[in-house]
């Protein structure tokens, strides 16, 4: 098991490392938990792509919506999930792809799937579960 400040330490890591971050489960909706995370990490100067099958083509805020993480031109970082827990595989099977591979498989808060999780990791991705960027990065960066 992860020691707290470990974990700490790898998060710190993975939101100074990563640049590129598939959104998945994007919404346009300002009320919606993804709209406004994807606005805070814009804010920080991530590249932030969002990707939600029902809304390809159109834009969240200023950014072209994907229909899945296959159709995203070029190399993804870190894919970020906003779906439901039971939905969590498929988009981490989707995830491991890719070529080339994502560094980073980030579940929202309340999502866990650690089935997903060690198949992530067999692949030497790194994983967080039940965290928020947005949370974590004021609390561990400032």
């Amino acid at each position: 098991m992860t020691q707290p400040a470990e974990k700490d330490a790898q998060i710190r890591d993975i939101l100074r490392s990563v640049k590129r971050i598939a959104l998945v489960g994007a919404s346009p909706k300002p009320e919606r938990p993804s709209h406004r995370v994807m606005g805070f990490l814009l804010s920080k100067g991530y590249a932030v792509v969002p990707v939600n099958p029902g809304l390809a083509g159109k834009e969240i805020h200023g950014e072209t919506v994907y229909e899945s993480l296959a159709a995203i031109p070029g190399a993804i970082d870190m894919v970020d999930i906003f779906r439901a827990s039971e939905y969590v595989g498929g988009v981490v099977d989707e995830a491991l792809a890719l070529d080339p591979l994502p560094g980073v498989i980030w579940m929202q808060l309340d999502i866990v799937d650690e089935e997903a999780a060690q198949r992530a990791r067999a692949r030497g991705l790194d994983v967080v579960m039940d965290r928020c960027p947005a949370i974590e990065y004021p609390r561990l960066i400032g």
